[in-house]
Formats: structure tokens, sequence, C-alpha cells
């Protein structure tokens, strides 16, 4: 039996205290839903191994966790401060994303994932976001599922996968974009006016970004499995290429 599924691979989270891999199920649970079977990678700096991943699987979904280091790329900032760290993520996804993007594979990112990539690109990061805005983006885990709204700006892929100009979302991060890399599009903002999510150029492979959750609100909206629906739409026209698939 086989199967056009397409293969997401998912970049893995890292539990210091049990020096363990772990993950998410809403990743997972997300990419299944909208008709990709998720694989968590390995947690490597091997550049044959994850050149081989990116050659292998269909598109790739970088997931949250730690903040991004400030000793990564363009990722240092004048103030503010990291707070926990993975430093083999950041090597690891530093090698990994280069590699993905010259084979123009969908990517999608999610908090850290939306702070890699765009680092990545040339980017910078505000290493915190209460000591530059004075306010708290992070929510209790526990708490209602939406903290504060988005505005995502018309006219942009965002504006077309979710259908609203304002969006409540859920909100875990202390850190976020300052400078968006070049060739990167904004297309949500927070109310205090910093970036929120960003997508890749009109004419160029799929990339969407954002700085929540929406794995998490799968059942609490409709709009949560909206971006990774457009994302599998993508992987499948991707694949649809002969040169691709």
């Amino acid at each position: 039996m086989t199967t056009n599924r397409p293969l997401i691979a998912v970049t893995p989270l890292m539990d210091y205290g049990r020096d363990s891999l772990w993950m998410l199920p809403g990743y997972m649970e997300a990419i299944m839903r909208a008709g990709g079977t998720p694989v968590m990678l390995p947690l490597t700096d091997d550049t044959d191994i994850l050149a081989q991943c990116a050659e292998r699987f269909d598109a790739f979904l970088f997931t949250g966790g730690p903040d991004v280091g400030p000793m990564v790329g363009a990722a240092a900032s004048a103030t503010g401060r990291s707070e926990v760290l993975s430093p083999e993520r950041d090597r690891m996804e530093s090698i990994l994303l280069p590699a993905v993007m010259a084979w123009d594979k969908p990517i999608l990112g999610i908090c850290r994932g939306c702070q890699v990539i765009n680092v990545a690109f040339g980017g910078t990061l505000v290493q915190d976001i209460p000591t530059t805005y004075h306010v708290s983006h992070r929510q209790e885990k526990d708490g209602a599922p939406f903290s504060h709204n988005v505005l995502i700006t018309a006219g942009t892929m965002l504006h077309r996968i979710i259908g609203k100009t304002v969006l409540a979302t859920n909100s875990y991060h202390h850190q976020c974009v300052k400078e968006l890399a070049p060739g990167l599009i904004p297309n949500a903002y927070a109310a205090e006016g910093f970036i929120e999510g960003f997508e890749g150029a009109p004419d160029g492979p799929f990339l969407l970004a954002v700085q929540w959750h929406p794995e998490v609100t799968l059942d609490d909206d409709e709009d949560s499995i909206k971006p990774f629906a457009a994302f599998m739409d993508a992987v499948r026209a991707y694949m649809a290429v002969p040169c691709h698939g």
C-alpha cells in the first residue's frame, strides 16, 4: 500500500532536565489534520544528516522552544536579555534552514521558528519584550486560550489564509522581531507595534512565520488550523511539479 501524504519534518524540542528529545502533540496533530505525516528530526549539527533531511522531506516546520541565543547570527540585541537557551538547536537550525531554502521547499515557522527564520535571513531580534516595550506577551498556560489580538495586514498571504484583519491569539514569548530581514514581508502586528508574523515574497517558495501558537488552539476556533492547511496546500503544489515530486 502506498500513500501520497506529504512527509513533514518537525524540528525537535529538548528537555535538558531529562536529557531527552520530546514533542508537543499539537504540532503533530495539526499536520495530520491538514493531511500530512509529521516526523520529528534528530537534534544534530551533522551537515550530511541535515542535508539529507533537506533533500528527503517534503516540507519543514520550525517549532517553538527556547530563546534564540544572542550569539547566533544577527540575533544580538543592544538591550534586554535571553532566558533559557538551546545552543544545540541554534546550531542545528542555522545549518538546516539554509539547506531547506536551497531546495525551495515550503517552510512554516512558529514562535521560536519565526525568530530563527528572521535571523537566518539577516534580521535581528528584541531579546526581551518587557525591557523594550514595557509589556508582557507571555500568558499563563492554564489561562484562557487567547490573550490578545494581532492586526493582520490586508492583502498579505496571511490575510488571504485567515480572512480577517483582527485575530485573537495566544502568546508565550518574550522575544520578537526587531529588524525584519530583507526580502521578508510583515503580515501581522501586535498592538504595541512590533511584528507578530511575516511571509516570503509572493513569487518565491511558501514561507510563513507567526509568533503565536495555532497548534495549541486547534479545538478552540476555526482559524487555528488555517495556517497548517495553507502550508499543506503549498506542499502538495510543490510535490506536483515533476522536478520536485
